[in-house]
Parts: structure tokens; sequence; C-alpha cells
């Protein structure tokens, strides 16, 4: 082991010399985390609807004053007031609002009528989300302005009641499992990749090919080396990124534990992925030219940023034999669940027998020439 360990110690130096490197490896991923974390999932707020009311009579007024309640205290949207249509489908063309909720001459004359009456929401359908949250305010709205003014004490009607398991998980949080999984491939690709790629370039490399080192010992010191700048990488996000994603009691000693343990597999699997894809590359720009790829190909369809069961059969073949799948789901476990290492068990077996497997191939591969 003393010749792994020269091999470990030599590239974890040159690792310390490189402070612009260390800080892309573990400040990048919680830049993203904080970006991502608060461009997506929030709840949507202060979308400007126009109301065009051409009925003017009472019901449509109650309508109206319940439809600015709901903007007073959700803030979903702000309310204003046109007294024509072509105005406000004008301002809703060019931009100036988000919708425009329209209530017809005969509404009043309808619903006292009971013939079906209906009022209009104008969408700017382009924007999908803001469309979403609007049509979920007034699907809010109208079973309220729809309900009998005296409620009977019992009813046959049957209703839903959520309850939720664990405390409400927003977006950020639910986003950190796949940047903590991100940051250690990050670390994988630098340190399983580039710099070995540019260790060959620079004929570095050829110095271990004198030396009595074997294969195995040069795969596996390379590997180490690597996995330990990830979990480097991959420990500082379960920590910081805990903290600023708000998990409740983020350094509760155990639950760290836990997630370090499957830091390590993570950084094993990953690290020893880049070596079997490297094996026999010798241009250096060949890691730079597929790092997006990568990226693309094996964090996306892991469920870090969607749930894998919207996607398609072909993505969801992709996600069988994708490391990060296994990885994030661990880290969903822990960090949003707080289960033990039961919960994941087939985890941490897949991303071991990963490691093996790709180390067995990456040595067989490997070859002690120039």
């Amino acid at each position: 082991m003393h010749r792994v360990w020269a091999i470990i110690e030599r590239d974890l130096r040159r690792f310390r010399r490189s402070p612009t490197l260390v800080f892309i490896s573990i400040v990048m991923p919680l830049v993203q985390l904080v970006v991502l974390g608060y461009a997506f999932g929030g709840k949507i707020k202060h979308l400007v609807v126009g109301v065009v009311d051409m009925d003017h009579a009472v019901p449509a007024v109650k309508l109206q004053e319940m439809f600015q309640a709901i903007a007073a205290n959700a803030d979903t949207f702000t309310p204003i007031y046109y007294y024509d249509e072509t105005t406000a489908l004008r301002d809703l063309k060019n931009g100036r609002i988000s919708g425009i909720l329209e209530i017809p001459p005969d509404f009043s004359r309808r619903l006292l009528a009971g013939a079906n009456p209906r009022i209009a929401l104008v969408e700017d359908n382009t924007d999908q989300f803001s469309v979403a949250a609007l049509e979920g305010s007034l699907d809010a709205l109208l079973p309220a302005y729809n309900a009998a003014p005296v409620s009977p004490r019992l009813s046959a009607t049957v209703t839903l009641k959520v309850v939720e398991v664990y405390p409400y998980v927003p977006y950020i949080q639910f986003l950190l499992p796949g940047v903590i999984v991100l940051a250690v491939f990050i670390s994988a690709m630098i340190g399983g990749g580039i710099i070995f790629i540019d260790d060959k370039a620079r004929g570095l490399h050829e110095g271990y090919l004198v030396t009595p080192i074997s294969k195995f010992e040069l795969i596996l010191g390379f590997t180490l080396s690597g996995a330990v700048k990830a979990i480097i990488a991959g420990t500082v996000l379960i920590t910081v990124g805990s903290i600023i994603a708000g998990i409740p009691d983020p350094l509760n000693p155990l639950r760290l534990a836990r997630m370090f343990i499957l830091v390590i597999a993570t950084a094993l699997a990953l690290i020893s992925m880049m070596f079997l894809i490297m094996v026999r590359v010798n241009d250096p720009l060949v890691p730079r030219a597929i790092f997006g790829m990568l990226n693309t190909v094996l964090y996306f369809p892991s469920g870090a940023v969607y749930p894998t069961q919207s996607f398609p059969q072909w993505m969801k073949a992709i996600t069988v034999v994708d490391p990060f799948t296994y990885a994030v789901h661990g880290f969903k476990q822990l960090v949003l669940k707080n289960t033990g290492l039961v919960a994941i068990s087939g985890d941490l077996l897949f991303l071991f027998c990963f490691t093996a497997l790709a180390m067995g191939i990456a040595t067989l591969l490997f070859r002690r020439t120039l």
C-alpha cells in the first residue's frame, strides 16, 4: 500500500496548491443550490390580473369581493379593473398583465335562474407556470362562492383529508440531495478525468510507467486520491448545504455519519466511473468536451430535479444503470426523511458493486505504454 499511498499523497499535494480548483469543487455547487433552489419551486406571487365586469349586479360584485380577498391574503395576484375587454386584451398581449377575469353581461341573470353561469379566464398561455397559479386560485375560489349560505350539519358528500407524514419540503431542500451528488461529480470529473489526462499530456504519467507499480495499484491510487477530494466536497455540501437549505437539525451527528458513508460510496462510484471512461483517452480536450454531456445524461435523469415517475420509458432505462439515481435516492432518504442505513442499503450495495465493476474493467483496459 505504500506505493498506492505515494500516488495519493502526490495528487493531494497538487490539489492543495490549487486554491482555484478547491473553490470550484466546493463553492460552485453551493452557489447552484442557492440560485436554483430559489429560482425554481417557489410560490408564484404578484401576478397582475385584469378584471372586466360587464354585469355590475350584486352577484358579480360579490365575486369581485371574494377575488379581492384572495388577492389580499395570498398575494398570488393583484387585480386591475378595466371598463372594456378590448383594452384589457391589448394589455395582455403586450405583457402588462398575466390574465383577464371576465364576468359576462348575463352572469347574474343566469346565476339566479340556475342556468349554468360562467366566467372566463383569458390566459397568456406562453407562461404555463403563471397560468397554473391563476387557475389554482380560481379553482379554490369558486367552490366557496357556490357554497350554500347555510351548510347542513351532516352531509353525504365525500371529502378528502390530506395527512402529511413529513413537514413541508421547499424546493431548495428537495434540490439539496442532487446538489450534493453534483459536487461529488464535479470533483470526480476534475480529479478522475481532467487531471489524469493532463498528466498524460504533460508526460508526468511516464514516471509511473518506469516503476514496478502494478496496473491495479495505479488505478486504486488514482481512485482513492480522487475520492478523497470528492469526499471533501461532499462533506462541505452535507453540512453547509443543509444549513443553507434549512434542513431541521442539520448538524445531527447520527445523520451526518450516515450521510458521510453515502458520500464515500458515491465518491468511489463516480471516480471509478470517470477512470473507466478516461482510461484509454489521451487527448486533454476530450474530458472537457464531454463534461456537459455527462452532466446532462447522468444528473437530470436521476430524479434530482424532477421525479423519475414522469419520465418516458427510454429515460427510465437510463435511471436503472445511472449511479446518480442511487446516490440521489439515498441522500433524499437521509436528508429529507432522516431514515437509517437500512433504507439506503440497496443504494449503497449498487454504488459499491458499481465501484468494483468499474475499477475491474478500468484495470483490464489500462495500458502500461506511452
